[in-house]
């Protein structure tokens, strides 16, 4: 590259002389190269400091680039007349068109770096620059390889953005996928209705006879049998009959279920944070947040510990028991799990997690974790708490509206989604 142009680098004034700054001579860093035409510097230097510190005036064409450290390789074309540091390396081409040598040299970053590489930092001096060989085509064909490269450069930027939307589209997909096939099986558009299968009405009747049975054995108080029942009047409105009062509660309901579906709410059809009952020494469980994992699925792992050590203070579960988390980010992480194969079959762990129990086997366990991963359930929680970490305020779940559906097509809705979340990996 020696026989194409005049090669000098620059040099710096020194720092301490206030004579030499502040002028209006431009003086370029290597950090201002900018692969394109350089017009201005951030710092101007005087007369005083061009006749007496050895630097370079550079003319405007000439073609300039880095030779140390980070910015190694980086080109661009003078705008401007201007000076440089010393880590910069300046070409008044002679017998070369300058756009040629500029795209030739941004080309060639890589050889440079790697020509540089051994010291502390990359480093290629103007020796290395003379001494690179080049291959000169004829000057009209310099000139149409460049016309050709300024046309094509803004379409690779322009495709190159394209593809850095795809590569984030393609990131996210997969996760806006799953939550959209969840939203669709909790709307009952997954899965057709089968008309044999009966009516969720009649599954709400099952779930009385459950509640009344563990009031007859002691377990449960009386009052527990009072629900709430949720109707659409032949006005197309939704009711909800508590008691003696019918209040109309069209404008809380979300979205269309399926006529052989019910609409309720959570605390009506499930047990919430239920309690275990043990003798002290049994091993059973302990699981605290870090051993539940996160995503859409139901992964966790326990430790073992004497029921005396842990039945106060922590939340109680069993085999069957779904559980979220219901601190922030855990609770939009979909740290959820359906516990099983449990020590003695109880277990106890953070108080941070909301326990769901159905009656019975009146629900799907699948069915409902895939609820509370739901959008529906997600996006519409409402938090109190501090910055650092929130929760779901009291009554959210509780009064949560629970979209019912038969048994069969419970299981049908949990089928179909392992199915498509099958084909996403």
């Amino acid at each position: 590259m020696g026989s194409i142009g005049d090669w000098g680098a620059g040099a710096t004034p020194a720092k301490g002389n206030p004579d030499y700054y502040g002028g209006s001579i431009l003086w370029s860093r290597t950090g201002e190269l900018n692969n394109g035409i350089v017009y201005d510097s951030e710092i101007k230097i005087t007369d005083k400091a061009l006749q007496e510190c050895s630097l370079r005036m550079n003319k405007i064409g000439d073609v300039l680039i880095a030779m140390y450290g980070a910015t190694i390789g980086k080109v661009a074309i003078v705008g401007k007349e201007l000076t440089t540091n010393q880590a910069c390396c300046a070409c008044t081409p002679f017998s070369i068109y300058n756009y040629f040598l500029f795209f030739f040299l941004m080309g060639s970053q890589i050889d440079f770096i790697k020509k540089g590489e051994g010291g502390a930092q990359p480093n290629i001096s103007r020796e290395k620059l003379i001494s690179h060989l080049m291959p000169i085509p004829p000057l009209a064909e310099q000139h149409r390889i460049v016309e050709k490269i300024q046309y094509l450069l803004p379409l690779v930027e322009k495709y190159s953005n394209s593809q850095i939307l795809q590569n984030k589209l393609n990131s996210e997909v997969k996760d806006k996928l799953r939550k959209s096939i969840l939203q669709e099986a909790i709307q009952g558009k997954l899965v057709p209705q089968i008309a044999e299968e009966g009516t969720a009405h009649e599954l709400l009747e099952q779930i009385k006879a459950e509640k009344q049975k563990l009031v007859k054995e002691g377990k449960f108080k009386k009052s527990a049998l009072a629900t709430s029942v949720i109707f659409r009047g032949d006005d197309n409105k939704y009711y909800e009959q508590v008691g003696k009062k019918c209040l109309d509660i069209t404008d809380e309901i979300p979205f269309v279920i399926p006529e052989t579906w019910q609409w309720v709410r959570i605390r009506d059809v499930f047990q919430l944070n239920p309690k275990n009952e043990a003798e002290d020494e049994k091993l059973v469980a302990f699981i605290p947040m870090e051993k539940i994992s996160a995503g859409y699925k139901s992964d966790f792992t326990f430790d073992t510990a004497k029921w005396g050590t842990i039945k106060k203070g922590f939340t109680h579960f069993a085999n069957g028991d779904v559980a979220f988390a219901k601190i922030t980010p855990c609770f939009q992480n979909r740290k959820s799990a359906i516990f099983h194969d449990l020590p003695n079959g109880i277990g106890a762990g953070t108080t941070e997690l909301k326990v769901l129990r159905p009656y019975g086997n009146t629900i799907d366990r699948w069915y409902l974790l895939y609820f509370l991963e739901s959008p529906y359930f997600i996006d519409e929680a409402t938090f109190k708490g501090t910055a650092n970490q929130q929760r779901i305020v009291v009554g959210y779940l509780e009064d949560k509206l629970f979209p019912l559906p038969t048994q069969k097509e419970q299981q049908r809705i949990v089928a179909q989604i392992e199915k498509l979340f099958e084909q996403l990996h």
